[in-house]
């Protein structure tokens, strides 16, 4: 009789697991190929065949193999779900002040400038007289991104209005405490996606480009792109004679923007940005790379938990893309914990396992170091060639950024910890104009061994690396 009731115990224990994983299931969005590819990377078996639902998938596991698989879905890492969210278009309005990182200004003039220029972008009639609740608003610390769902006009009625209220402000304060302030305005499309905490963010062409368009700027300067202001002289005299075209611009990338300048009578400068950002002829100014990447592995080998010491490993599977020979490669690395050379361990080979030196030292201070490494054979124009590096630097943190020096067909990472080392593996994929991060696909692969504990992960068949991408990888 009291082997029944542990019995019956036992079921509802395990029957009150599986309501739970359910309901975790479809708060997280997770589909049963999520659950099938985790009991297979833990071991865990089921007795119900794949063709099963996700209900009795979970029937059919032991009661230990459903609290495990509970305990993952309780964890901060899970697969998150494909972006089905249409994008969104706003006009965007995007603010920075000027030389807001001044060392020579203490941190609370920082402050009260910031807070004034907030206050008074709060008081103006067009950000009055919108609901709230349709901007998009994304503080950036010394300035803000502000969406606007109904009219391309109000990013620029906005900055007008702002430039004159400043003005006003500016005139009865001392030069250190004037706020200066460059303004971008594009439109575009966003997604929206839910962020960390639940709150949302947003991420797409139209607010990057936004803040490329500011990036030009020079100090109460106004800014649009074509894209923009073409549209926008058509629709009154006002906005004709105040947006003037200036040319084309470099910005990012290789990419190249036609600029209209906004001023009048208390807003804008006519002046044009420096000269050097001018760019007749983009295609020939922008400094591409002389290669490309067919692969990269990047390897993270913590040898020492207690300081985590971390063996560095880059393989890279070049490709020159340029009429000249490639008879050398950059690297630039760095870390937390000041490092002589020598203490580095450093060893660089071919792809023939041949060691190679190192041509130049560009940069050596104890946190980074620039340099160029020679290759035995230069390479033509489309020949391929193998260099691998191997350095030590610990990594406190807990993490490591890689960014790609240029585009990349196929990119894989390994991470190793010794075993009995707790890890929470997170890999993200840093959107560095906008100072924001979002997970990486698909799920890593990770793996218990005898020794040490494995993450694999790769880059989907579709997804092509560009110049300057970069990746976050926490542990």
């Amino acid at each position: 009789m009291l082997e029944n009731k542990f019995s019956q115990n036992s079921s509802e224990r395990k029957l009150a697991n599986i309501i739970e994983a359910l309901g975790i299931f479809d708060e997280k969005g997770l589909s049963k190929d999520w659950l099938l590819s985790e009991l297979k990377r833990h071991h865990i078996k089921s007795t119900s065949p794949r063709t099963a639902n996700t209900s009795e998938i979970l029937s059919g596991c032991s009661i230990d193999g459903i609290k495990k698989i509970l305990n993952i879905l309780k964890q901060e890492d899970f697969s998150i779900k494909d972006l089905k969210t249409l994008t969104k278009t706003l006009h965007w309005f995007f603010i920075d002040m000027v030389a807001s990182t001044d060392p020579t200004v203490s941190v609370k003039a920082q402050a009260r400038k910031i807070y004034a220029l907030n206050t008074i972008i709060e008081t103006t009639e067009i950000f009055k007289k919108n609901d709230l609740h349709s901007l998009v608003i994304l503080p950036t610390g010394d300035g803000m991104a502000i969406g606007f769902p109904d009219s391309a006009e109000k990013p620029v009625l906005l900055a007008i209005e702002l430039h004159k209220a400043l003005q006003k402000y500016n005139k009865s304060k001392k030069e250190k405490d004037k706020v200066l302030v460059r303004i971008g305005i594009d439109t575009g499309p966003v997604y929206f996606m839910m962020g960390l905490g639940g709150g949302k963010i947003f991420w797409g062409p139209g607010i990057i480009m936004a803040k490329r368009v500011m990036d030009l700027c020079g100090p109460n300067q106004i800014l649009a792109s074509e894209r923009i202001a073409k549209d926008l002289r058509r629709l009154s005299e006002e906005h004709k004679t105040s947006m003037h075209s200036i040319g084309k611009y470099n910005i990012k990338h290789g990419d190249s923007l036609e600029i209209f300048n906004i001023y009048g009578k208390n807003f804008g400068t006519k002046y044009k940005p420096k000269e050097s950002l001018v760019s007749k002829k983009p295609e020939l100014n922008y400094k591409k790379p002389d290669f490309e990447f067919n692969t990269v592995e990047i390897r993270l080998d913590v040898t020492d938990p207690t300081t985590m010491m971390t063996r560095h490993t880059w393989i890279w599977e070049v490709k020159n893309t340029s009429e000249k020979l490639l008879d050398k490669i950059f690297y630039d690395i760095g870390g937390e914990i000041s490092k002589d050379f020598a203490d580095l361990n450093m060893k660089i080979t071919d792809g023939n396992n041949k060691k190679l030196d190192i041509a130049s030292l560009e940069k050596n201070t104890g946190l980074e170091k620039k340099f160029f490494v020679a290759l035995k054979k230069p390479l033509r124009r489309n020949q391929k060639g193998i260099v691998k590096i191997q350095y030590d630097w610990e990594e406190p943190e807990r993490s490591f950024l890689y960014v790609f020096s240029s585009k990349c067909k196929k990119f894989r990472y390994v991470f190793t910890m010794p075993k009995g080392v707790e890890i929470k593996s997170r890999i993200l994929e840093v959107v560095s104009e906008l100072g924001l991060k979002k997970r990486a696909e698909p799920t890593p692969t990770i793996k218990h061994l005898k020794d040490k504990t494995e993450v694999i992960w790769e880059t989907a068949k579709n997804h092509k690396v560009n110049q300057h991408d970069a990746f976050e990888f926490q542990w």
